[in-house]
């Protein structure tokens, strides 16, 4: 998530926050939540392991890809954990539903509405590329017969491709309503690309994809 607000979040000693630390609650929020809603289809420790890779590192990837752009147009942008949402997420996965609000990235410094958009189009981006690639690999763990792999390509591409097309959404602070605010023909571009990504899993060939290892 992009807040294009200027400001940083700071500590109650008026000192910036540990950059890495936000990094690091994000990350681990984001895995812990995902791996007690999948805590059901693998024992709790191969979720942990499986959804730090799929959720959590996407999770760091996306706001990261969010950081990057920003700062390429010049701007002072670092990312800062929700702690409020990360404590929320987990008490709702333990009900089986699953909601990713880790945080966001802030910024110091003017952006065009372009380079708003082109910031929030980065994060869901990261994403559908997490995806396709994760959608790739999975007949080759599949033909390699290496079911670790396996099962993290496909939770990979699930997470992730379900990270991409819901940050499309064009309402409030999601990223799609900034990408629509700029560019309408960008904004559906990349939610058919996102919605076609995560269709996959439902249409007929992910039985053959998805079936080793389940």
């Amino acid at each position: 998530m992009f807040n294009p607000q200027a400001g940083y979040p700071f500590r109650s000693d008026n000192k910036p926050r540990n950059e890495l630390f936000e990094f690091a609650k994000a990350w681990l929020g984001t895995t812990l939540a995902f791996a007690l809603v999948y805590r059901h289809s693998m024992p709790l420790i191969d979720a942990v392991i499986i959804m730090g890779i799929a959720a959590g590192l996407g999770i760091v990837i996306h706001e990261l890809a969010h950081r990057v752009v920003a700062r390429r147009f010049g701007s002072q942008a670092h990312f800062f954990a929700n702690d409020a949402m990360l404590v929320i997420s987990v008490l709702l996965a333990l009900t089986g539903f699953i909601f990713a609000a880790p945080g966001a990235v802030h910024h110091r410094g003017y952006l065009t509405k372009k380079q708003v958009g082109l910031v929030a189009a980065a994060g869901p981006a990261s994403n559908m590329v997490i995806a396709l690639l994760s959608l790739i690999l999975i007949p080759i763990a599949n033909m390699l017969n290496i079911q670790f792999l396996f099962k993290t390509a496909v939770y990979s591409y699930v997470v992730n491709s379900l990270l991409g097309i819901f940050n499309m959404i064009p309402y409030g602070p999601l990223d799609g309503a900034k990408i629509m605010d700029w560019d309408m023909r960008a904004f559906i571009a990349m939610a058919s690309v996102g919605g076609l990504l995560y269709v996959v899993q439902y249409l007929p060939i992910a039985k053959t994809l998805f079936v080793f290892g389940f």
